[in-house]
């Protein structure tokens, strides 16, 4: 029977309570919990993140979005002394290069989200550091700024120099004076990044990837699994809130992705040999259901901007691991489109009776 009230943005509301969304992460990356959702059954099954290991057959293959954070958030102060931020995007070449590596562009040109809107407007300059300063040059329909980096050091340099971890606003932290906002700091500079990280190009982590360690990755190898690497770089698109009543008036900003030769051939013989293909994250989700809309997974490098919701037929994934998101988001749009729409809040709900921690720091869920 077909759920009337899945085409609605309100239709994916629920109510968090401020406790549970995790500041911080858990004491070891595998010391998360799995939340276990057998789709079949209609069934949740409490367990422990290495549990995922005994859900793995000989044959299968798991997928992984190996994009690396870049230290995208530039801190500064407008002219008037003023706190500013900048929320370095992607470099304006990508504009002409659909996968040019971040850290061998050498443009000073970005686009870039700021904050305060309003009164960062074309013309605004955010002093960084002594020697670095962050020009406004134009504005853009879709939010983003086109920017300009001013420095004395090549602009990769001055990023890497000055840059912070650009963590979820909605992690916030106790700070000296009693002032609670989103900051970085040691911990987050190794945990908000996947032991696999490798180019880097995203502005928030594939954070279902942040609960493997390099031992839970060679173990799964051990039982025969194909470990398979793509890339796609998280943009702002991914968590842009969805605003319209009706889903299908959202669009997702389009993200620079990579599937190589290789990657199509393994997930290819895994199919050929009967092996199911897991997707850890929404990133590696959409990258497999774009690679593989017209039959056998296809290499490839370029831009998506697949939003998938209810309901979607899913033609390359068979299951997924994810971590908890924010209601009414495009994410948690595209896990009831594989797990159903009510099947997905009862899960949720079933998370929150058991107290599991939520978003970018919380626990995870398999589906299966």
């Amino acid at each position: 029977m077909a759920d009337e009230r899945a085409g609605r943005t309100e239709a994916y509301d629920y109510e968090l309570p401020a406790e549970l969304i995790a500041a911080r992460p858990a004491a070891r990356r595998d010391a998360s919990r799995l939340l276990v959702l057998d789709r079949a059954r209609g069934r949740c099954t409490d367990a422990a993140f290495p549990a995922l290991l005994e859900r793995l057959s000989a044959g299968d293959a798991v997928v992984v979005n190996d994009s690396r954070v870049f230290p995208a958030r530039l801190l500064g102060r407008k002219p008037t002394g003023a706190r500013a931020e900048i929320l370095l995007v992607r470099p304006e070449s990508d504009a002409l290069q659909p996968f040019a590596p971040f850290d061998e562009t050498d443009t000073r040109l970005w686009r870039a989200m700021v904050r305060p809107g309003g009164k960062l407007k074309p013309g605004r300059t955010v002093d960084v550091a002594d020697g670095f300063a962050v020009e406004i040059l134009d504005s853009a329909s879709d939010g983003t700024r086109l920017v300009r980096l001013a420095g004395d050091d090549d602009p990769w340099s001055l990023i890497q120099r000055h840059g912070r971890v650009p963590l979820p606003p909605y992690i916030v932290r106790d700070e000296p004076g009693g002032a609670r906002r989103a900051y970085d700091d040691a911990e987050d500079r190794e945990r908000y990044q996947t032991v696999y990280a490798a180019p880097s190009g995203s502005v928030a982590a594939p954070t279902a990837g942040l609960h493997f360690t390099r031992q839970m990755l060679a173990a799964i190898e051990a039982r025969g699994v194909r470990l398979v690497s793509l890339t796609l770089h998280v943009g702002f698109g991914t968590f842009r809130p969805v605003t319209a009543d009706r889903i299908d008036e959202h669009e997702v900003a389009p993200e620079a992705y990579s599937f190589s030769p290789a990657a199509a051939d393994a997930l290819n013989a895994t199919r050929a040999g009967g092996g199911r293909v897991f997707a850890v994250g929404t990133t590696s989700c959409r990258v497999l259901e774009t690679v593989a809309a017209g039959g056998p997974f296809q290499p490839g490098r370029g831009w998506t901007n697949l939003f998938i919701r209810p309901p979607y037929t899913f033609r390359a994934v068979d299951a997924l691991v994810t971590n908890f998101h924010l209601p009414r988001s495009s994410l948690l749009m595209l896990v009831a489109a594989f797990a159903g729409r009510k099947l997905t809040l009862e899960a949720y709900a079933h998370a929150i009776r058991e107290r599991y921690r939520f978003y970018s720091y919380g626990d995870a869920m398999l589906i299966t």
